[in-house]
C-alpha cells in the first residue's frame, strides 16, 4: 500500500487544459502539473507523451503521479498524441516521423516557457516508455535525460507483434485495443462544438492496425525505425530503463546497458506492465522518490549519489510454486556494477535422452510432435498485475512437449541473464516453430515456468531474410531465452521443455509440424551468478508514496473472467478472458467526480482451436465503451476476428460508434494477407 503524501515543498497549481500549437498549425493538448510559484522561480520539466487520453482515461494514474513531481520542484506536463485525446489532427500509426517530430517542437515549448528553466526531462511507460528512447534518439538540445519503463530498443523482436519470428496473438489484441482507443472522440468541454467534426474525422480515416502490422511479417524498415537498437549511438542523454520479470519487455534493459554508451541505469523487479510503485507481483518500491533521484541528479545539478551506485538492480526470484497470481513474490535484490556482468558464467548442460546432465552422452534421435493445445498454461504474454495472467502448473504443457529434467540440485543455483538454448533438429515441413521452456522443477513435482522463447526456424539465419526448411534436413539452431534472475533451490530440478506450437501465445505454424531432435548435441548455456556479499549492503529502496489520488465513484462493478472450455464432441478448446480492462480499479463503469464524466470500458478475448488442426484456430477481440456527461453520451463497439488458411491470414473487423444511442458511423473490414513464412 502507497503512503499518501498530503503535503509538498512547493504548493502545485495545475492545469486542466493548455493548447501547444505547432509549426503546422496543429494544436495538442497538454495537461500540466507545475508549482504555484514557478512563474517567479523557474523548474525543470518532465514530458510523458502518449495517446491514452490525459482527460479521462489515465487520469487515475497521472494524479498521484504528475501532482507529486510538480510537489517537488518540477512541471510535469502530460501531453495526448496528435489525433487523440483533446488534440487535433489524425493518429495513424505507432511511433511515426510525425509523432517524433511533434516531441521535439513540444520539447521545446516546454522549455522557452516563463516557468521553466530550459531543462526538460522525458519518461513514460510502455508507448511512453518507446518514444522516450526514439524522441532522444533524434537529440533535442533540450532534453536533459529519460526515463523509460516497460519498453523496448527493438520494435520486431520485443513488442506485441513478433517474438522470434512468430506471430504473437498479442499483435490482434493490442492492434484491436488501439483500434478502439483511436475511435474515441475528444472532450466537449475541451474542443468545444468542433468536437462531433474531429470525431467523424478520426472515425473515417480509422486504421485496422491488425491489419498494418501483418503486411509487414519480416524485419524490414518499417520495424527498424523507432527501434533504437539500429544505432545505440544516436542516443546522447542519460537513460535509466525500468521494467519487471513479468512484464514482456524486460529484456531490452541488459541490451540497453551493453549498448548505449552515456550515463545509464537499469532497474528489473518481479512486476508485470505497471510502474513499480504500483508494483504486482510485489514488492512494490518507492519509485517516485527513485525517479526524483534521477530528475534532481540530471535536470538541477544536484550530486546526491545515484550514478556511484552499481548500473543494474534486480530482483533475482526464489523457487515458488506455480501460481496464476502473485501479490508478492519471493526474492531479494541484487545488482552488477557494469552490464554485461564479467562475474556471470556459462554453464553448460547436455539435452541428452530424457535428461538434462553436465555430461553429454551418445547421439540419439527423438521424433515429436505437439498437440494445437500445448501452451494453456502459458498465461499471458504480457501481465499487467490482473488476477489469472501468470502461468500456472507447467505440468500439463511439459507433457504436450519433449521433456529434458536435471538430477536434483544438491545445493541452490542462481541464474542473471538470458539462457541460451542450442540445438541440432530436423522438421518435416518448410514452415515450424519451436518454442522452450525453462522450468524450476519442486520435489512434489509441480513445474513453474522460470523463462521461455520461441524461434520461427524458417528465420534460423535472419530476421529479415526468412528461409524455408528443407524437410528432413539437420539444422543446427540457436535461441535466446528472456533474461530473468532466478534463484533455483537444492533439491529442485531443471527441465527443458520443447514444443511444436505455444497457444495462445503464438498463432500455430499452417500444418502439423513433427520435430526430429538430435539428443546429445543440443545444449541449455545458463548465465550462472555467484553470491555476492555486496548486495546485501544495497541500500533499500523507499515505500512507495504517491500524491492524493483520483476521486471516481463505481457506478458498476466489473466481473473478472478467464475460462479454459474444452468441448469433447467438436474437440474444441476455447480460451476465454473478460476484464473491465481500466483503470478505475475494477469499476467496468465509473464516475470521474472532477470533471462529471462517467467512464466505462470492457473486453472480451477469446481464443479458439483444435487439438489437431492448425487451420481450426480463431482468435477475436469484442471491446465496448462509454463516456458520458449528462446529456451527452458516446459509445464505441469493436469486433475483429482472426483465421488463417496455409496461404493467408483473414481478418475481419466492424467499427460502431453511437451518440445518445444513435449509430453514428459504422465501417468493415475484410482484410487476406499473405503468410510470408509465419
Amino acid at each position: 500500500m502507497s503512503k499518501v503524501v498530503e503535503s509538498f515543498p512547493r504548493r502545485v497549481r495545475e492545469i486542466e487544459n493548455s493548447w501547444i500549437r505547432l509549426s503546422d498549425g496543429c494544436r495538442l493538448a497538454a495537461r500540466i502539473w507545475l508549482p504555484e510559484d514557478a512563474e517567479a522561480s523557474p523548474v525543470p520539466a518532465i514530458l510523458e507523451y502518449i495517446p491514452y487520453r490525459k482527460r479521462d482515461f489515465t487520469r487515475a494514474r497521472d494524479e498521484p503521479m504528475h501532482y507529486y513531481f510538480a510537489g517537488h520542484g518540477y512541471a510535469a506536463v502530460r501531453v495526448d498524441l496528435r489525433g487523440s485525446g483533446d488534440s487535433d489532427g489524425l493518429l495513424a500509426d505507432e511511433y511515426t516521423e510525425q509523432e517524433h517530430d511533434d516531441a521535439v517542437e513540444v520539447i521545446r515549448w516546454i522549455a522557452s516557457q516563463p516557468w521553466c528553466t530550459g531543462a526538460v526531462g522525458m519518461m513514460g511507460i510502455s508507448w511512453g516508455g518507446f518514444n522516450s528512447l526514439q524522441v532522444a534518439a533524434r537529440q533535442p538540445a533540450e532534453l536533459g535525460a529519460i526515463i523509460t519503463l516497460c519498453s523496448t530498443d527493438d520494435r520486431y523482436a520485443d513488442d506485441a507483434h513478433y517474438m522470434g519470428g512468430c506471430l504473437l496473438n498479442e499483435n490482434l489484441t493490442w492492434g484491436s485495443v488501439l483500434l478502439t482507443y483511436n475511435a474515441f472522440p475528444p472532450d466537449p468541454d475541451i474542443v468545444g462544438e468542433r468536437w462531433r467534426q474531429m470525431w467523424l474525422e478520426r472515425l473515417e480515416h480509422a486504421t485496422l492496425f491488425p491489419a498494418l502490422w501483418l503486411q509487414h511479417q519480416r524485419r524490414d524498415d518499417y520495424w527498424k525505425h523507432g527501434s533504437v537498437c539500429e544505432d545505440f549511438g544516436q542516443i546522447n542523454s542519460p537513460v535509466y530503463a525500468i521494467g519487471g520479470w513479468a512484464d514482456a519487455y524486460s529484456n531490452a534493459i541488459p541490451r540497453l546497458l551493453e549498448g548505449l554508451q552515456v550515463p545509464r541505469k537499469g532497474l528489473i523487479g518481479p512486476w508485470a506492465h505497471t510502474f513499480p510503485h504500483d508494483g504486482v507481483p510485489g514488492p512494490a518500491i518507492g519509485f517516485l522518490q527513485e525517479a526524483l533521484r534521477w530528475w534532481d541528479h540530471w535536470l538541477k545539478g544536484i550530486d546526491n549519489g545515484i550514478m556511484q551506485e552499481p548500473m543494474l538492480r534486480a530482483w533475482l526470484q526464489d523457487s515458488v510454486s506455480p501460481q496464476a497470481f502473485y501479490e508478492q513474490r519471493p526474492g531479494r535484490w541484487i545488482a552488477e556494477a557494469t552490464w554485461p556482468s564479467p562475474r556471470i558464467n556459462a554453464q553448460r548442460y547436455f539435452l541428452n535422452t530424457g535428461k538434462l546432465a553436465q555430461v553429454r552422452e551418445p547421439e540419439n534421435t527423438l521424433d515429436f510432435q505437439s498437440p494445437q493445445t500445448m501452451g494453456l498454461t502459458s498465461g499471458d504474454w504480457c501481465a499487467f498485475g490482473a488476477e489469472g495472467e501468470m502461468p500456472t502448473d507447467q505440468r500439463e504443457d511439459d507433457g504436450k512437449s519433449l521433456s529434458f529434467d536435471s538430477e536434483p540440485l544438491t545445493e541452490a543455483l542462481e541464474i542473471f541473464g538470458a539462457p541460451i538454448v542450442r540445438l541440432e533438429l530436423a522438421v518435416d515441413q518448410p514452415q515450424a516453430f519451436i518454442a522452450v521452456r525453462l522450468n524450476d522443477v519442486a520435489p512434489d513435482g509441480a513445474s513453474t515456468r522460470v523463462t521461455y522463447g520461441m524461434l520461427n526456424l524458417a528465420h534460423r539465419s535472419s530476421h529479415e531474410q526468412p528461409q524455408p526448411l528443407e524437410p528432413g534436413k539437420r539444422y543446427r539452431v540457436e535461441l535466446k531465452l528472456n533474461d530473468i534472475a532466478h534463484a533455483f533451490s537444492a533439491g529442485h530440478s531443471l527441465r527443458v521443455a520443447i514444443s511444436t506450437s505455444y497457444w495462445p501465445i503464438s498463432w500455430p505454424s499452417p500444418v502439423p509440424v513433427t520435430l526430429t531432435l538430435y539428443t546429445g548435441v543440443g545444449e541449455l548455456c545458463l548465465p550462472v551468478r555467484p553470491p555476492a556479499s555486496e548486495d546485501a549492503t544495497l541500500a533499500a529502496f523507499p515505500p512507495p508514496e504517491r500524491a492524493p489520488p483520483l476521486e471516481h465513484t463505481k457506478l458498476r462493478p466489473a466481473p473478472f473472467k478467464r475460462t479454459i472450455e474444452r468441448d469433447l464432441a467438436t474437440n474444441e478448446t476455447i480460451y476465454t478472458i473478460f476484464s473491465d480492462g481500466g483503470e478505475f480499479e475494477g469499476a467496468a463503469l465509473a464516475r470521474v467526480e472532477a470533471i462529471d464524466l462517467d467512464v466505462g470500458y470492457t473486453i472480451l478475448k477469446r481464443f479458439r482451436i483444435g487439438e489437431t488442426d492448425p487451420l481450426s484456430a480463431k482468435a477475436e477481440i469484442i471491446q465496448k465503451t462509454l463516456l458520458r456527461r449528462g446529456s451527452w453520451s458516446t459509445r464505441i463497439e469493436t469486433h475483429t476476428q482472426f483465421s488463417a488458411t496455409k496461404e493467408a491470414f483473414h481478418l475481419k473487423a466492424d467499427l460502431s460508434t453511437y451518440e445518445s444511442n444513435e449509430l453514428t458511423f459504422s465501417r468493415s473490414w475484410d482484410e487476406v494477407i499473405a503468410r510470408d513464412l509465419v
